[in-house]
């Protein structure tokens, strides 16, 4: 009978790591990994690509999540030196600048980072050791419209992201119970 209840035991605490929460973080469109969201900024060409072909690649402010529309005064603030020598700028910008308020920003913001928290259930669960497994990608792109027609492009982001957060705390569920006690006198 003892030998019977290990075996109980042991198979239910064996199934506890899939207790662990877990955690997901993405953008649902228009990519689903970062070469594809590359892939689509290598096939932009300013002083050619329209925003049409740019809702072809599935880059729509008004449907496609997570593009801010900057206005003038946000591109201004964001791509001008504060000297305001617009020699070293990028013709694009320039030309940007010249439009005023005919030009429009586009700041896209793609990603999916899944969190995970791994090990041993009970150490968790417990507070004695937690350790959480963060993966994914991030892909940032910012193009400048003048009068339907893209002239700026710029990209940025993570590729790959991979980080291992552990926290160890040798008291378990008493480690903050001294701060939480002196913190009420």
């Amino acid at each position: 009978m003892a030998a019977v209840s290990g075996l109980c035991l042991a198979g239910a605490l064996s199934g506890c790591a899939a207790l662990l929460p877990r955690g997901e973080a993405q953008t649902s469109k228009p990519w689903s990994n970062f070469s594809q969201a590359h892939a689509a900024y290598e096939r932009i060409t300013p002083y050619r690509t329209t925003t049409a072909q740019l809702h072809q690649e599935g880059i729509d402010p008004l449907t496609t999540p997570n593009i801010t529309i900057l206005n003038y005064a946000d591109i201004v603030r964001r791509l001008l030196p504060p000297s305001g020598n617009d020699l070293a700028l990028d013709p694009g910008i320039r030309d940007c600048m010249q439009a005023q308020t005919a030009c429009r920003g586009f700041e896209i913001d793609q990603r999916h980072i899944d969190r995970k928290r791994v090990g041993n259930f009970w150490l968790d669960f417990l507070d004695f050791r937690r350790e959480t497994v963060t993966t994914g990608w991030r892909f940032n792109m910012l193009l400048l419209v003048v009068d339907d027609r893209v002239v700026y492009k710029l990209w940025g982001g993570q590729p790959e992201i991979s980080e291992v957060e552990t926290t160890r705390n040798p008291l378990g569920p008493l480690q903050g119970f001294g701060q939480s006690v002196l913190g009420r006198y």
